[in-house]
């Protein structure tokens, strides 16, 4: 009688394939392989990363991470970015913050002097009020306001120091706030175009890039080959793309994206997400960096493949509601093994 002990593959034996499968699409092929228990063609498994490799691109937050400003000061927030290790954080544009329409331009230098002096700098700014206020708006007083505030977060920007405004430049349908009649794509085009050109001499003066963001819910500019011909038909440099990793994820694959759209890229949101919500639109998608499905050493390989070697700005809409730091801390910790830091 022998006392030697079965190998974990004498022991999968006993399983039959497709229940194997369906193991490992509910828990993950890591997971199983954990417990020994393995299919040999289960999906998702994947070698693991040079932990070597180095990326020159530069580490950001946006500002939607931290409580502000229900539990932190805007302050307290630069300093909380600085300390985990990020290079810059992203602000966003409101109505009533310190950074909105009532700050003026002093205020808002001010801002931007104090960030610096803290060890931090400010790699763009961002505002949801593209959404409420949509640049192609089928209701004429919308649109004018889209505009006008366009135009107040291009002197924003300016003042802040940076010189990245992210643009999401129209919708034909918003699916959290729908129009009574959504606009037609020909229509969103003409309006988009017509806004842009409005506001696009102010940003050539005060040096601002005008980065128009691709997204998956607003059916508009749905391929790269369209936002190419979007942004080239200004044939302006102050005009470029603010690529976000996650808002075409849900249908599509940011590394294919990269490649097409290349040095048109000024900007980034290092979004993550996850395809296993399917084709429902959900914000709980959006999950904290690296628990989701996107594949980091694809995309990364396709930025630097463009030569891009700006920021990378993590952007998550809900602040863990105790110990908030600790998605900070753990999203700094993230991007450094992504970039070769550790």
């Amino acid at each position: 009688m022998s006392d030697s002990k079965p190998s974990r593959s004498d022991s999968n034996t006993s399983l039959p394939r497709r229940e194997l499968l369906a193991y490992a699409a509910a828990f993950g092929p890591a997971f199983l392989a954990a417990n020994g228990l393995t299919a040999a063609d289960a999906p998702g498994a994947k070698p693991r990363v040079d932990a070597g490799k180095k990326y020159a691109m530069k580490k950001s937050i946006n500002l939607w991470a931290f409580p502000y400003p229900q539990e932190m000061t805007l302050m307290d927030c630069l300093r909380l970015a600085h300390d985990a290790g990020f290079d810059a954080v992203e602000i966003n544009f409101d109505l009533e913050s310190d950074v909105s329409i009532k700050a003026s331009e002093q205020d808002l230098q001010q801002i931007g002097r104090q960030a610096r002096d803290i060890g931090i700098e400010i790699s763009g700014l961002c505002s949801f009020l593209f959404w409420p206020y949509s640049l192609t708006s089928n209701d004429p007083e919308r649109r004018r306001l889209g505009r006008e505030y366009a135009a107040r977060m291009i002197d924003a920007a300016a003042a802040l120091g940076t010189d990245n405004l992210l643009v999401v430049p129209g919708a034909v349908y918003i699916p959290w706030a729908p129009e009574p009649e959504p606009v037609p794509n020909d229509v969103c085009w003409e309006r988009a175009s017509e806004a842009i050109h409005s506001v696009l001499p102010r940003a050539k003066q005060v040096g601002v890039s005008l980065n128009m963001e691709n997204i998956f819910a607003n059916a508009f500019l749905m391929s790269p080959e369209e936002m190419n011909r979007f942004v080239d038909s200004f044939e302006s440099d102050a005009v470029g793309i603010h690529f976000d990793t996650g808002n075409i994820m849900q249908f599509q694959f940011p590394e294919h994206w990269i490649r097409q759209c290349g040095r048109r890229i000024r900007n980034v949101h290092l979004k993550e997400y996850s395809k296993a919500a399917g084709t429902h639109f959900t914000l709980e998608a959006f999950r904290p960096l690296l628990d989701g499905t996107t594949n980091w050493p694809a995309v990364l390989e396709a930025f630097e493949s463009i030569g891009y070697e700006g920021y990378l700005t993590f952007e998550y809409f809900h602040p863990f509601p105790h110990w908030p730091e600790a998605l900070i801390y753990q999203t700094s910790d993230s991007l450094d093994r992504m970039l070769g830091r550790k």
